[in-house]
């Protein structure tokens, strides 16, 4: 299902060109063109959908089903010594193409160009409180 607008369901329609690295009739999977590190990958659900939040559960199946494939031909073929994945969803988390995807980000090193920064809060919450979060979450699921 495709989307006019939507930039990766044209590389996915062959309309905009890409440096494919695999293809079944559920993903595509492509190098992205800013090449955090070596072999920084996008997967991408043939399916069109926005985040994982209106992803249904068997395009996510599938989806996430190849993600294991393709990050370990990531470490066969390059030797990576680790992989980031990271999905961002709505903008306020970064999400800049509105079609899921995940991203594949092969580690080489502390300078190797790629930095995740968090600033954890570990002793704003006790445990009772992340026991309350966790059945808060746990209802409406």
């Amino acid at each position: 299902m495709s989307h006019d607008d939507c930039i990766f369901c044209k590389i996915i329609d062959g309309e905009i060109p890409s440096a494919m690295v695999y293809e079944d009739e559920y993903v595509y999977a492509f190098l992205d063109i800013s090449q955090v590190t070596k072999g920084h990958t996008l997967i991408i659900p043939k399916t069109h959908t926005k985040n994982i939040y209106e992803t249904p559960e068997d395009v996510a199946r599938e989806f996430f089903a190849r993600v294991p494939k393709i990050a370990n031909a990531i470490k066969a073929t390059y030797n990576p010594i680790g992989m980031n994945l990271l999905n961002n969803n709505e903008e306020p988390a970064d999400q800049s193409v509105f079609h899921l995807h995940i991203h594949l980000i092969p580690r080489y090193g502390e300078s190797d160009g790629y930095s995740s920064n968090w600033i954890t809060h570990t002793d704003d919450y006790t445990t009772g409180d992340l026991q309350t979060i966790a059945k808060e979450i746990g209802a409406s699921i």
